[in-house]
């Protein structure tokens, strides 16, 4: 495999860049230094606290082991009191865009490196919120086609699915072609069957979006020691009712909490990530028109969109019949997260490390401790073909990032260049001398001869006009054919005008490169901490590889 992979940090706002380069502005608003071994130290020293073998048993319990390793290390985590660095995502159309590889990726390193640094075992551990219901995050995937065309690839199952949460809906017939339709932007090779059959045995009718999502990570994840769990499942939806019947008796203290901490933020020169919203409630309740935010109506309940009114008896009851129809909102997840697991840390997207800034509070609020918040790794995947053309054209990876006709201007010369136009002049000048000289010569001997002699210069000029022409045609043709070079960097590089990472699909990778491709983003992902007390040169290994 001969990639090259540009490997940093996702930008975001000016709160996640005070973070990433550990501002104390920034910093006062989590829990820990990420660069700091003490860091991790002291949050594991924290959750070992509250939890005992038995509450360690009841987390493994919720959670799926792809493989018979992982299922011995939940088993060690258990019995040697272990700890888990989680991450997490919605589950996306064949497996999404290709950040969720690299948060997988970083948690598995970052796990790896605090096993080390705590002498107990850590297991990094994939969280599926598989009860998102915004189908538009999810129903699509991009990936470039053999003729470098971006292609977007949808899933249209919208009368079945409403409001209602992904795991709630199997994808149904629709899933065939689509797959199909997908599967058909990729060249035949050697990589691509192994990855058909895993997509098409995972992302068929009967299963959900977040079943296939799971199969799919967990085929490519699983060997790496990476663990999963379903955020509709059973046990864990057990495992949560103490925390959500506690939420839904606290909500006002924790909206007054949550509003502190905003303007906290604000004050700081902050943007907040996650409004926070008058009334609400920070669980989504299942009735009969989907999922819904809660609001207090005076001491009752009422669901957002549908107006209807539920009283906190008739909420519980109905979880006790159906645990999956209360879930935490986007700022409760990780509360909740922490509450049935021990986390020590939380691997990050720019989004997320700025909705945990928002978090300290409420985490203390529910007697959990906040994870240290780690950054995920981004990553710009550079093909030969792609080197070759940024080469060419004289152009650096951040220059793709530029609008397409700003760039334009500048890898195409329309103008003959000086050295012909001044070759072309000097050789008209030439002809019109000669041929005069020729014609007063000639004419001492014959006047007549004035004539052809002009008829020879005319010749001449338009055979001079006819180079120029094919000279202006070949700038043309190489004008069109370095646009279609830049045009190409750009739907590889910058999809759509955004980083690859946000929309391009991992298996655009893996069906060109095997299985490989993740072993080289596995081995790149390294992760170091300072254990003396100084700060690390950077929050993990950054730089570009070629392999």
């Amino acid at each position: 495999m001969n990639l090259e992979l540009l490997v940093g940090h996702p930008s975001g706002s000016p709160l996640v860049a005070d973070y990433l380069t550990r501002r104390p502005s920034a910093l006062a608003f989590f829990r820990g230094d990420p660069t700091l071994a003490a860091s991790y130290a002291a949050a594991a020293e924290a959750v070992a606290a509250r939890f005992d073998r038995a509450a360690r048993a009841r987390a493994v319990d919720c959670i799926y082991a792809p493989t018979p390793a992982v299922r011995a290390r939940l088993d060690r985590l258990v019995e040697e009191d272990g700890f888990f660095v989680t991450t997490g995502q919605q589950p996306g159309l064949f497996t999404g865009p290709l950040y969720s590889v690299y948060k997988a990726l970083t948690a598995v390193q970052l796990a790896r490196a605090l096993e080390e640094l705590l002498g107990k075992p850590v297991i990094p551990l994939f969280w599926v919120a598989s009860e998102d219901h915004d189908w538009r995050e999810v129903d699509h995937t991009y990936a470039v086609s053999v003729a470098n065309e971006l292609q977007r690839v949808a899933l249209d199952n919208a009368p079945e699915r409403g409001d209602r949460p992904v795991h709630r809906v199997p994808m149904g017939d629709a899933i065939t072609p689509v797959l199909e339709e997908f599967l058909s932007l990729f060249p035949d090779n050697d990589f691509k069957p192994a990855c058909a059959r895993r997509l098409r045995s995972a992302y068929a009718p009967g299963h959900s979006l977040g079943e296939a999502f799971i199969r799919v990570l967990a085929d490519w994840l699983g060997p790496l020691g990476m663990a999963f769990v379903d955020a509709s499942s059973l046990p864990l939806k057990r495992a949560s009712r103490t925390q959500f019947t506690a939420v839904l008796d606290g909500s006002v203290e924790q909206e007054a909490l949550l509003g502190r901490t905003a303007e906290q933020l604000r004050e700081a020169g902050y943007h907040v990530q996650v409004p926070i919203l008058a009334g609400g409630v920070n669980l989504f309740f299942e009735g009969s028109s989907g999922r819904e935010r809660v609001y207090r109506s005076g001491s009752d309940f009422r669901l957002r969109h549908s107006g209807e009114l539920l009283t906190r008896r008739r909420i519980l009851a109905a979880s006790d019949a159906d645990p999956r129809v209360l879930s935490p909102n986007v700022l409760l997840r990780a509360v909740v997260e922490g509450t049935v697991f021990p986390v020590v840390s939380y691997v990050a997207g720019p989004g997320e490390i700025a909705y945990f800034a928002q978090l300290r509070g409420l985490f203390d609020l529910c007697g959990v401790r906040m994870p240290v918040v780690h950054p995920r790794f981004s990553v710009t995947v550079i093909e030969p073909k792609i080197r070759k053309v940024l080469d060419k054209l004289d152009l650096s990876v951040q220059d793709l990032a530029r609008p397409f006709g700003e760039l334009a201007g500048r890898v195409v010369q329309e103008d003959i260049p000086d050295g012909v136009r001044q070759a072309l002049g000097d050789l008209r000048g030439g002809i019109g001398r000669g041929v005069e000289e020729l014609s007063r010569a000639a004419a001492t001997l014959d006047p007549t001869l004035k004539g052809p002699a002009r008829h020879v210069r005319t010749v001449a000029f338009d055979a001079l006009e006819q180079m120029r022409r094919k000279i202006i045609h070949s700038l043309k043709r190489e004008k069109q054919t370095r646009l279609r070079q830049l045009e190409k960097a750009q739907v590889h590089l910058y999809p759509g005008g955004g980083p690859q990472e946000r929309s391009l699909n991992a298996c655009y990778y893996l069906m060109r490169y095997g299985r490989e491709f993740l072993d080289a983003l596995h081995d790149r992902f390294s992760v170091r901490l300072a254990r003396d007390g100084s700060h690390a040169a950077n929050i993990a290994g950054v730089g570009s590889f070629r392999g």
